[in-house]
């Protein structure tokens, strides 16, 4: 295992659907990294995955990661709902197929590689590093709009 990285992670979305932005965070030791994207037509569920992947897809080893999500859908799915959906073939508990599986199926792929501690923080409630990915996430949208 590499050492600790902390990995903090936010999408965006004006209108869902609409245009989206993600962006996540990397802090290993002193060093950080930012890494951030926006897609013309999506949703926020989907920009928070795409953030988690993203950031996860930065590492280069496997790791101790402790990743920090304003997300409870991101969370709560990894967490609780994931294992469910694998042994009731891609289904939710009331029988429809799971939104977002392409996305789910690769966060798995990747945390399956890691050894993470999943957080949950309230957004816009102050915390440095998910106001510091949220205003990412929106730049990432304006700079794709201005395109």
């Amino acid at each position: 295992m590499n050492g600790r990285v902390e990995i903090f992670t936010d999408g965006a979305c004006r209108g869902n659907p609409g245009p989206g932005g993600w962006a996540a965070l990397l802090k290993h030791n002193d060093v950080e990294k930012l890494v951030s994207g926006a897609e013309r037509q999506t949703t926020n569920n989907r920009m928070e995955l795409i953030a988690a992947i993203e950031g996860l897809a930065q590492l280069k080893k496997p790791s101790k990661v402790s990743l920090t999500t304003d997300s409870q859908y991101l969370r709560l799915g990894i967490m609780q709902w994931l294992p469910n959906w694998r042994r009731n073939d891609w289904k939710t508990s009331a029988k429809k197929p799971v939104k977002n599986r392409d996305l789910w199926e690769r966060l798995d792929e990747l945390a399956t590689l890691h050894d993470i501690d999943w957080h949950w923080v309230k957004g816009h409630s102050g915390h440095a590093e998910n106001e510091r990915v949220d205003e990412e996430a929106n730049r990432a949208i304006d700079a794709m709009q201005s395109t």
